[in-house]
């Protein structure tokens, strides 16, 4: 009897980074057997996003991971309902909202608190609505506050190519929850400073994730490819 098909995996970045930084766990997903995508996350507004996503999903035959870091998990939350070839999700120190709620309740949920937003810039963008700009994360702290785990030149380079995120994002609430009717897996990284730690751990249980803990930054995937990657497998056999 024939094997069934790994899932194909599609991995979605979050704010004030791009697709490049999946580019170790995509190397390590495909020497294991597994196909996998990381489109664009236009950055621009919850709903919209996940519609994005949930679009490119529709696309890809046969069953679904999907992956999300940071604002990704927001995205993957909303693409994720109505989308009937997703099987699990995967966040990566991600936000898990529920219906309803915004990324700033969801971040301070367990009394959750930090001063990461004190650190963005915002910069116009043509054509935003009356309000909205894109947020970018203050060079003179991005090492320190979004990646500390990672070497100084490769913050460097992260810092000044940073995909900026747009305000509104920030308080649109979430539309329906994906992880209400799907199994989800989630890894806490125990030293973010974009997302309190705290938070992290109560989206999770509140999720029913199958939780992992690593000692990272916010960009776990990155400074832990080998641990996001076989948090991914089990999400993938375990659904």
């Amino acid at each position: 009897m024939a094997a069934e098909p790994n899932p194909t995996i599609v991995l979605v970045h979050g704010a004030f980074a791009d697709a490049s930084g999946w580019s170790d766990v995509i190397q390590r997903l495909s020497a294991l057997g597994f196909s996998s995508y990381a489109p664009p996350n236009p950055l621009r507004g919850v709903i919209g996003d996940g519609d994005s996503v949930r679009a490119f999903v529709a696309t890809i035959d046969g069953p679904v991971v999907l992956v999300g870091h940071s604002y990704g998990g927001s995205v993957i939350t909303n693409a994720s309902a109505g989308a009937p070839n997703v099987t699990a999700l995967v966040y990566i120190a991600a936000y898990v909202p529920d219906e309803g709620e915004t990324l700033g309740a969801a971040g301070a949920l367990d009394g959750a608190s930090n001063d990461f937003a004190d650190h963005l810039m915002v910069r116009p963008y043509a054509g935003q609505p009356e309000g909205d700009g894109d947020a970018y994360v203050n060079l003179d702290v991005f090492h320190e506050k979004f990646c500390a785990d990672l070497p100084a030149d490769t913050a460097a380079v992260m810092s000044v190519s940073q995909r900026p995120i747009a305000l509104q994002c920030f308080g649109t609430p979430s539309g329906p929850a994906g992880w209400k009717n799907l199994p989800s897996w989630y890894m806490v990284a125990s030293q973010d400073q974009a997302i309190p730690p705290v938070a992290e751990r109560a989206m999770a249980a509140r999720a029913g994730s199958t939780t992992v803990e690593v000692d990272a930054s916010h960009v776990a995937f990155i400074s832990h490819p080998q641990e996001t990657v076989d948090l991914i497998v089990a999400a993938a056999k375990g659904a």
